[in-house]
């Protein structure tokens, strides 16, 4: 489940539950709303919590020191 499929079940379950006022038998669909939202919000925590997990990171930094330089041997002709 992604963020957008949490979203969308706290969406429907918040229309069950605030703006139907239809009535069946046997399905309270006051309750089935509230447990469509309370799913979508555990999926969204679920969602959020495992994206911020796969983005972390090491970050190693390389450092090149540009000022060592050889000392200059004996034997060179450039001397």
């Amino acid at each position: 489940m992604r963020i957008g499929s949490s979203l969308a079940l706290i969406a429907v379950g918040a229309i069950l539950k605030f703006a139907i006022s239809w009535s069946t038998s046997g399905i309270n669909l006051s309750n089935v709303g509230v447990i469509l939202m309370v799913v979508g919000v555990a999926g969204l925590v679920i969602s959020l919590v495992l994206a911020n997990t796969a983005r972390r990171t090491d970050v190693v930094t390389h450092t090149v020191r540009e000022d060592s330089t050889e000392q200059p041997r004996g034997d060179d002709p450039r001397l």
